[in-house]
């Protein structure tokens, strides 16, 4: 007997969790299936792992956030995997999923992504719904000792735009005062020197991160 027909394959896919900030709320990136089980209906976007094409399974998510949203995500971490014979009607899958955070100014690039509040979001197929808590409660756990939320935020920003997005990503309120001196003490942000942003009020200095890979704090903020 064949070894394929003694272990039969199961099905292998990615999922990916995309979150942004839109209207000061943390919301995710959702994309309609083109092909059934349950086409042109909203889900996260994912696909199979093409053992030809990926080198891995990240490589499979970079690769299906790319054809279904148009972008790479800049910041992609492993979240969990979700298996069984009853999550997918095609048959026994295992789905590694992951999840990414996307500035709000890269949607403007993709032509399928619809954002919904992460709390108030649509009825998805498959497992979605537990990839989902699964990948909020990651995300608002590690916003609370690491660089993770500024990874939501452009290349350049305030400290009250940092200041925001913490509060966004963890859906709480953080003294302002408390927040900047606990993230002033990390050195995760520099000043760039002679950069203001400038409106109404008096101008704000900029910054940016001075690493492009996470961080964890010594505290939580």
């Amino acid at each position: 007997m064949p070894i394929e027909d003694a272990f039969p394959k199961p099905l292998v896919m990615v999922d990916t969790a995309l979150f942004t900030i839109l209207n000061e709320q943390l919301c995710l990136i959702l994309a309609r299936r083109k092909e059934p089980p349950f086409p042109d209906v909203l889900a996260l976007p994912g696909g199979f792992v093409h053992i030809q094409e990926d080198a891995d399974a990240e490589d499979a998510a970079r690769r299906v956030i790319r054809d279904k949203i148009g972008f790479d995500a800049p910041y992609l971490e492993q979240l969990y995997t979700f298996s069984g014979n009853h999550r997918d009607p095609r048959g026994w899958s295992v789905s590694i999923a992951y999840y990414a955070l996307v500035p709000a100014l890269l949607l403007d690039r993709s032509q399928v992504a619809e954002t919904f509040p992460a709390d108030t979001l649509p009825a998805l197929p498959f497992d979605h719904d537990r990839i989902v808590a699964k990948a909020v409660e990651r995300l608002r756990s590690k916003a609370t000792y690491s660089s993770l939320p500024a990874f939501l935020l452009p290349e350049v920003f305030t400290l009250n735009d940092l200041h925001c997005i913490y509060q966004q990503t963890q859906g709480i309120q953080l003294d302002k005062a408390s927040f900047r001196h606990k993230i002033m003490e990390q050195d995760i942000i520099e000043a760039i020197p002679g950069q203001f942003r400038t409106g109404a009020h008096r101008p704000a200095q900029l910054y940016r991160l001075t690493s492009r890979a996470l961080t964890p704090f010594e505290r939580k903020i």
